[in-house]
């Protein structure tokens, strides 16, 4: 048995310390994240929420490695994201982050079932097919695997995203306004899907969105505004 004393502690999935982005612009210099801190436990689900322009979605681009920050430490999933070049990132997201849009940014000349395999061939997986038409089946769309996103619904191409998210069970997933181009009935059912699948797979989520009754639905809720998290705290929902 081991002792309480030499017990390991867990390491957090999204490790974010003093993280800066500063772009430049035609009218100079623009400070989009401020000193962001904010660590993200294995298997929780966090709600990102704050207006447009509070840098919600940066916040998201760096957690995936698709943004660099312009200071600060960015750890991931057990890897330092600062300093590896594209082809490690690009790897490291195939190997743990999957991630949904609010545009659904499924391939249009592949079906349903192609874009579901996609994550799955770039890491060479030889039962490719075989997974994806599982994870299709997973959200309900057994029915649809040969269809192409043009021949299905808005909800439709948000589950076949969410199924290619899902598919290669990653450790963490990002979804940035996932019911943003929904009805509200469709993005009901697809926040429940999310939500369920999340939890079924110990997937840590990070949810960015407008929408404050849906971040409540997260264990914890912080707030963004102009590039720092003013409000860092489990019980928003109470407010």
């Amino acid at each position: 048995m081991t002792s309480p004393d030499r017990a390991q502690t867990v390491e957090p999935i999204i490790q974010l310390d003093g993280v800066t982005l500063n772009l430049r612009s035609a009218a100079g210099e623009v400070n989009v994240l401020r000193g962001i801190d904010l660590t993200v436990a294995a298997g929780e689900a966090v709600g990102v929420v704050g207006p447009s322009g509070a840098g919600k979605s940066t916040l998201m681009m760096i957690a995936a490695g698709l943004e660099s920050p312009s200071a600060g430490s960015v750890r991931v999933a057990g890897r330092d994201l600062v300093g590896l070049d594209e082809d490690a990132l690009a790897r490291f997201r195939r190997d743990h982050v999957g991630i949904v849009f609010q545009a659904f940014r499924l391939v249009p000349t592949m079906t349903a079932l192609e874009n579901v395999a996609i994550p799955l061939e770039l890491a060479g997986r030889a039962d490719a097919f075989e997974a994806a038409a599982a994870a299709l089946g997973r959200v309900g769309l057994a029915a649809r695997t040969e269809h192409y996103p043009d021949q299905l619904s808005g909800g439709e191409q948000q589950r076949v995203a969410i199924a290619r998210a899902f598919v290669a069970r990653p450790r963490l997933l990002l979804a940035d306004e996932p019911t943003g181009n929904l009805d509200g009935k469709t993005g009901d059912t697809v926040i429940e899907l999310l939500f369920a699948l999340a939890r079924d797979h110990g997937t840590t989520l990070l949810l960015i969105t407008h929408d404050t009754a849906l971040a409540d639905r997260c264990d914890r809720v912080i707030h963004i505004a102009d590039g720092r998290i003013v409000e860092h705290d489990a019980a928003l929902a109470a407010e």
